[in-house]
């Protein structure tokens, strides 16, 4: 009876928390539009920087990750395997290639990481969508890193975003255990 109680406790904890942190997000957005403010800015992806280039039969194209897709230096966006970007902590402005085979295969590599920045924050979900917020920025997390590390709402998890570039995805690197 006395865990029933406890769990109880620990989910009106929850739901207070959740009330909390959208009443403060209300009440941000209530200041910054008064004030004509906004936080967030587009992010503005270049690829002058990136090339593109053939190997026998492969097509190689170096891409710029923006978070569900990359950006290539063709100018077209491709598809990212969630579960790749999960495993391998990609990061918004990670430089990477694709090269797509004569057959078709598609073979992802990291080339290039952005400088990066890790800071532990706690796992909230908002319309379906996994997130962190901190510093008055909320960050998207992928559902299959999420699932991939086991993560779940008010874990305690160690993100990665890119240090000194706007973002609006953070890559989940870690799970702080619960009794650390």
């Amino acid at each position: 009876m006395e865990n029933k109680k406890t769990l109880a406790a620990i989910r009106d904890f929850i739901i207070s928390a959740e009330k909390s942190v959208k009443s403060a997000k209300k009440l941000l957005k209530d200041v910054l539009d008064d004030n004509n403010i906004s936080l967030d800015t587009e992010i503005n992806y270049s690829t002058a920087w990136l090339n593109s280039y053939s190997s026998d039969d492969a097509k190689i194209i170096e891409w710029v990750f923006t978070w569900e897709e990359m950006l290539g230096s063709d100018g077209n966006k491709y598809p990212v395997p969630a579960n790749y970007s999960s495993k391998s902590k990609l990061v918004q402005w990670d430089k990477l290639k694709l090269t797509i085979a004569g057959n078709g295969k598609m073979l992802y590599k990291q080339i290039l990481p952005i400088e990066r920045t890790y800071v532990t924050w706690l796992v909230v979900k908002e319309k379906e969508k996994y997130q962190v917020v901190a510093e008055w920025k909320t960050y998207d997390l992928l559902t299959a890193a999420v699932t991939h590390f086991k993560a779940g709402i008010g874990d305690s998890i160690t993100v990665i975003i890119p240090n000194g570039k706007m973002a609006t995805f953070a890559a989940i690197d870690a799970v702080i255990p619960k009794d650390a």
